[in-house]
């Protein structure tokens, strides 16, 4: 599954883990992607969309 929606272009973003003793790492937050049938054009497709796109009704569900 891809690591970023297909709809708003929404990705992968990073920054600082920082520890109880202040120390520094790198690590990275994905957003909730899903898999999921869309219609586009009037065709069912297959589509990896985040959960915010989906909840506010940005794709056509295919069932």
């Amino acid at each position: 599954m891809g690591k970023f929606c297909e709809v708003c272009n929404k990705g992968v973003m990073s920054g600082n883990l920082v520890s109880h003793s202040n120390r520094k790492t790198r690590r990275a937050w994905a957003p909730n992607v899903q898999t999921v049938r869309v219609v586009v054009n009037g065709t069912p497709r297959k589509m990896n969309v985040c959960t915010r796109c989906l909840r506010s009704g940005k794709v056509e569900r295919s069932f």
